[in-house]
């Protein structure tokens, strides 16, 4: 259980591997700090965010430590040489179990996004799933591209919102069931990978010893 926004999984001289909380912006927002403002606080460092993770979304987030390092890692974020793997719970049934979900997005209402038929620029994700029985299903989620709500907007579409998460038609829980798992990126000269546990949240204590066995690779 987490007991602060977040906490360091990897201290490398040029970035660090985060934790975060589930709750906390990346930036500041209305008079509250951000976790990257927070961090900057109790870690005494400068850092510089390459990625975003909604605020309801808790995992692991990539920031640089300098801005030649930032450059570098964005710039693996732009040639989508950064694979991430995302875990959700949902307690609706998917009109798939496994596959890939595609389309534009466009503004909706309430600040939620939709998933539109078009392929102009489309949000693609590629998902597996697995039954945790009690009708609730584990999915595991591969986002091939990078947008604003991309696999909330992608598990609504399958007729299976988060749980959670009311935006987009969740049951309610304790939190939104969205947590980034694993992170693999090329950094000078190496392959990087890093992986956290899901958590907090009594869905994700809950889940079943062996359910990493049903995992994807990559």
């Amino acid at each position: 259980m987490m007991d602060s926004a977040f906490s360091v999984c990897f201290t490398h001289p040029d970035f660090l591997v985060l934790n975060k909380a589930p709750g906390i912006g990346i930036h500041d927002e209305e008079g509250e700090p951000g976790l990257i403002n927070l961090a900057r606080q109790q870690l005494g460092l400068e850092l510089y965010p390459v990625h975003r993770l909604d605020k309801v979304t808790s995992g692991l987030l990539l920031v640089a430590r300098h801005k030649a390092a930032n450059q570098a890692l964005s710039q693996a974020f732009a040639q989508r040489l950064v694979k991430k793997q995302y875990l959700a719970i949902s307690d609706h049934k998917p009109k798939k179990k496994q596959g890939l979900i595609q389309g534009d997005m466009a503004k909706g209402r309430r600040g939620a996004w939709l998933l539109t038929r078009t392929l102009e620029n489309p949000a693609i994700t590629r998902f597996t799933s697995l039954s945790l029985g009690t009708g609730r299903r584990l999915f595991f989620l591969n986002p091939l591209t990078g947008k604003t709500h991309q696999l909330r907007v992608a598990m609504k579409s399958l007729g299976a919102p988060i749980l959670g998460d009311a935006l987009y038609g969740g049951s309610p829980a304790d939190r939104v069931y969205l947590h980034a798992w694993r992170i693999s990126f090329p950094y000078a000269g190496q392959d990087w990978q890093f992986e956290v546990a899901p958590g907090p949240g009594e869905g994700f204590a809950q889940l079943p010893a062996d359910w990493i066995l049903a995992a994807p690779a990559g």
